[in-house]
């Protein structure tokens, strides 16, 4: 029994080395491009401000009262009152609204990316300061501080009623412009588990992450299972050497599945995108296209002389129908991806037309995939 025991971890020695040794072939793919740890995400900021500094390019207030309002409000937590009666005419300040994504184990007095868009009618923020900003989370507390001078890729000038523009002028961005001032608590894991979570839900990809890592790290005992589809459980030390650990997982390679048969189809613009999984069934497909043209040409009545009458338009309408002849085209069995696209542009058919064509050929069972319009 002691020699069976000594045979099988010999064996299962053998088999890691050779994984080991032997190259990790293309799809391969690590399990951090593959899956996320629970509980490790980002946050999403948000934050009201004012832009100043530009170049007569602002909100008009009269349009905007908030932006009035907010440079009243400012200027009186600095001490400046004003008359009731004031009203400010100001072109040179927008109002604005700032946006951050705050990073798991952001510490404070880290800095952050942040976002300006314009909320008003400001026609640029090309050359404006983005003033001191909170941004709040979803809870209302205040994650980060917003300031600095506004980066925009955008160029723009116009003269009477002539425009020129490049880019978009109502959005700009600061690098490093957000001082993170409150941490937010990210748990790596409970007690002593961590549970990773696949981008795409697949139980075969998830059983193949769960043997890797018990293959790779832990030989002789069962360290990770897969709870579902999406969730696997591993097993990990507690402590700083839960990071090193961590660390080992996310650089493992996993084959991942591949994924189910599926057609993308844009109705707006007329992409059509499929995967090497869609194969087609013999059908016959007939294809032609119907054109309507209308045209209306307005003729005037013109009255008799001294007949009171009046002279009045009449239109006069012609419509003319142009159906194409469309053969029927014998579609043969594609197993492959190189195949469909051959059989497909056989039709000789437009985008747009291919779109109803799918839609026809997946009801009608000849296509072997999931059609998905967005």
């Amino acid at each position: 029994m002691h020699i069976f025991k000594m045979m099988m971890r010999i064996a299962r020695t053998i088999l890691l080395a050779l994984l080991v040794v032997t190259p990790v072939t293309a799809s391969a793919e690590r399990i951090k491009d593959l899956a996320s740890i629970q509980g490790v995400r980002e946050n999403q900021l948000l934050g009201y401000g004012l832009v100043a500094g530009l170049d007569s390019s602002g909100d008009m207030t009269t349009q905007t009262p908030f932006t009035v309002q907010s440079i009243i409000s400012m200027l009186t937590q600095m001490g400046v009152s004003l008359p009731s009666n004031t009203t400010l005419q100001l072109k040179n300040v927008a109002a604005v609204m700032v946006t951050a994504t705050l990073p798991p184990f952001a510490r404070p007095g880290q800095t952050i990316d942040v976002t300006v868009s314009s909320m008003g009618n400001a026609k640029s923020l090309r050359g404006g300061t983005l003033l001191m900003t909170p941004l709040k989370g979803a809870d209302g507390q205040v994650y980060a501080m917003s300031q600095g001078n506004l980066l925009v890729g955008g160029v723009g000038a116009a003269a009477g009623n002539a425009k020129v523009q490049v880019n978009h002028l109502s959005v700009g961005r600061i690098p490093g412009g957000a001082t993170v001032e409150r941490a937010v608590p990210t748990v790596l894991g409970q007690g002593d588990y961590i549970n990773l979570e696949l981008n795409v839900m697949d139980f075969t990809t998830a059983t193949r992450l769960a043997d890797a890592i018990n293959l790779a790290l832990s030989p002789s005992t069962e360290i990770a299972a897969a709870i579902d589809g999406r969730t696997i459980q591993v097993r990990a030390p507690t402590g700083s050497a839960r990071v090193a650990f961590v660390s080992q997982v996310e650089n493992l390679q996993v084959d991942p599945a591949q994924g189910g048969a599926r057609v993308i189809v844009n109705a707006r613009t007329g992409s059509v995108v499929m995967n090497q999984m869609v194969t087609l069934e013999n059908c016959a497909i007939s294809h032609g296209n119907l054109t309507v043209v209308i045209n209306t040409d307005v003729a005037v009545s013109q009255p008799n002389p001294f007949s009171q009458g009046k002279t009045v338009q009449v239109p006069k309408s012609t419509i003319d129908i142009q159906s194409d002849k469309g053969g029927l085209v014998m579609l043969n069995k594609g197993v492959s991806l190189g195949e469909v696209v051959k059989a497909l542009n056989s039709i000789g058919a437009t985008p747009q037309d291919l779109l109803a064509i799918l839609q026809a050929m997946k009801t009608a069972g000849a296509l072997r995939a999931e059609l998905e319009i967005i």
